[in-house]
């Protein structure tokens, strides 16, 4: 692939931010600042607990204070009715199978050592089964493999660099952009090392490389070689009192053997380069009385290999929410507003790759709980209430709508590559509004160990999807979507 030179403008956002921030943490670089020390702990607050395990061995004996042991068990069944098996069949009213009810079940078993405040070593198995589920093979099913063990050097409060190096879960900001995709059954981590510059206990800066690990059933878990993901991020609550204020500049590069880079057909993306640079602002808890917002902004650039193509990169993301919160009021009930925003292709046919790469992010519940739609040619207003009528209950309603950035540009699934067959594809002639979603979940935490969840999800289909599969009369035109949860987690 060819080295372009970008202009130092493109850079300018990201690396003056980092700057800024470096500028903000670093003491004595702000005259007449300097860092609050820690509130003692209240002497009647309750320990925070270790965990189930490890709190009755360290009980038994002090010499486990240097060990953590535990895990989860998390158990799951889905039900969905119209959508989120195969993305090209969503929303068809007859002739295709899209209905799918699945049991997920996770096991987390994990065991940790930290002889020093400077050295500590972790390890991780996690094991994923998926029965009948009608995808085959299933994405959620990969029984038993490592999903973390690394090696971590460095105590903050004796000398500001640590180094976590192995395989390990990287999540940054609200994991909009790097996230473990913890909905998922077999989550997501990454062999890399990270290097961490503390400037005090809330301001670090982190420089990374990493490469993600493929998850694959009855073999043991690889990382992508050819997919080579690294970057800055940076954070501190110095910027502005009262909002955590970070920027970041993430590179992905893409070699052409990614694809099947483990196995024929398993592996990553095509060939890219991709460069996001950005800016995150969000509010800490109850310093705005009772609002509450975060608000997250993205550009990239680089170039894609499509179709044998290369095109050049140039694509932005924004995203923001501003919450109010009753406090004085029974249940605390909480309104919400947020938007969401990618950019899409105008044109497939020129030289120019305009869709957002949404990169390695957490996008369940972002953009509604069924998991249908992602950050890619987006245009997303939303609506949330939610209440807390009873100790560790919270009761949610979320009401989203969507709209094609660009009808030039496809409507993408939540991951994976973008709708097409079946009227789907790229329809410039059709309406942008792609349809609405409601969402309703309830979470009970029984104790700090065991949480319970049931939700529900329906997708009412709007003018653009009703034209793509109404183009196709075997279809039978189009129909809503169902999706209905029930999930169980238990941490020892």
């Amino acid at each position: 692939m060819k080295t372009r030179h970008q202009p130092l403008k493109t850079l300018s956002p990201a690396l003056a931010g980092l700057l800024l921030l470096s500028h903000a943490a670093i003491p004595g670089l702000q005259a007449g600042t300097t860092a609050a020390p820690a509130p003692a702990p209240a002497a009647d607050k309750k320990p925070v607990s270790a965990g189930l395990l490890n709190d009755a061995l360290r009980l038994q004996n002090p010499a486990f204070d240097a060990w953590d042991i535990g895990g989860q068990f998390r158990f799951r069944y889905e039900l969905k009715d119209d959508a989120g098996v195969v993305a090209s069949q969503d929303f068809i009213s007859r002739g295709v199978d899209n209905d799918n009810d699945v049991f997920l079940f996770r096991e987390k078993l994990h065991i940790g050592w930290q002889p020093e405040s400077w050295l500590k070593l972790y390890v991780e198995g996690r094991g994923s089964q998926a029965e009948s589920d009608d995808r085959d093979p299933s994405p959620e099913q990969d029984v038993w493999d490592l999903h973390q063990a690394y090696l971590q050097l460095g105590d903050p409060q004796l000398f500001p660099l640590t180094l976590k190096v192995g395989r390990q879960e990287m999540t940054y900001g609200d994991q909009r952009f790097v996230g473990i995709g913890d909905w998922s059954n077999t989550g997501r981590s990454f062999d890399a090392a990270v290097l961490r510059y503390s400037f005090s206990s809330t301001s670090w800066i982190d420089a990374f490389t990493s490469r993600v690990v493929i998850p694959r059933d009855d073999y043991f878990n690889e990382s992508n070689e050819y997919d080579q993901f690294s970057g800055l991020y940076a954070s501190t609550q110095s910027l502005w009192t009262g909002v955590e204020t970070q920027a970041f500049f993430l590179a992905r590069n893409v070699s052409g053997k990614s694809p099947n880079a483990i196995a024929p057909g398993i592996g990553g993306p095509t060939e890219r380069d991709v460069y996001t640079y950005g800016v995150r602002l969000k509010s800490l808890p109850d310093k705005f009385g009772p609002w509450d917002f975060a608000f997250e902004g993205a550009g990239q650039f680089g170039d894609i290999v499509t179709a044998g193509v290369e095109r050049d990169l140039q694509a932005f993301a924004l995203t923001g929410t501003v919450g109010y919160t009753l406090r004085d009021v029974w249940a605390k009930p909480r309104i919400a507003l947020g938007y969401d925003y990618a950019s899409g292709d105008s044109n497939g046919s020129d030289g120019d790759h305009d869709t957002f790469e949404p990169l390695f992010g957490t996008n369940h519940s972002f953009y509604g709980v069924m998991d249908l739609v992602g950050l890619r040619n987006l245009n997303s207003p939303r609506i949330s209430f939610s209440v807390k009528p009873a100790k560790g209950l919270t009761l949610s309603v979320d009401y989203l709508l969507f709209w094609l950035a660009d009808t030039s540009d496809s409507f993408y699934p939540e991951s994976g590559s973008a709708r097409s067959g079946n009227g789907y594809g790229k329809n410039p002639q059709y309406s942008s509004f792609v349809g609405s979603e409601l969402d309703i979940v309830a979470k009970y935490a029984f104790n700090s160990a065991t949480e319970f969840q049931l939700g529900y999800g329906h997708f009412f289909p709007g003018d653009y999807i009703k034209s793509s599969v109404g183009s196709v009369p075997r279809n039978g035109g189009a129909t809503g979507a169902d999706w209905l949860y029930v999930q169980a987690v238990f941490n020892f």
